[in-house]
């Protein structure tokens, strides 16, 4: 019996929680009327058992049955790792984003 499930390629963006990773799906499509390169970034919770996707890794994921109220992938497998190095600065580029984050939301406050 094949496997028809469906498959996903994404990279890592947050590893905070235990056996789940947050993974960012990017998609390219030519915009039809002017024809340019539109990306779009689409956000899904995967189960990770063994906790061995890093943040800023390129995992393969594979859809399953619901797990969570979120979850509804599961990582198939690591395709490429960070260093340290690596690593630490996306984690410093990930906090820069939230304080810049919540700075504009304390001027909206005012």
């Amino acid at each position: 019996m094949p496997n028809n499930r469906k498959r996903l390629v994404g990279r890592v963006v947050s590893d905070k929680m235990d056996k789940t990773v947050t993974v960012a799906i990017e998609r390219r499509s030519m915009h039809p009327l002017y024809k340019k390169v539109v990306s779009s970034t689409k956000k899904v919770k995967a189960h990770d058992e063994s906790n061995a996707a890093p943040l800023g890794a390129m995992v393969q994921l594979v859809e399953s049955k619901p797990l969570s109220k979120t979850k509804r992938w599961v990582v198939e497998k690591v395709l490429g790792s960070t260093t340290e190095a690596q690593q630490a600065v996306m984690e410093e580029e990930i906090s820069q984003r939230h304080e810049d984050h919540e700075a504009e939301g304390d001027d909206d406050t005012n």
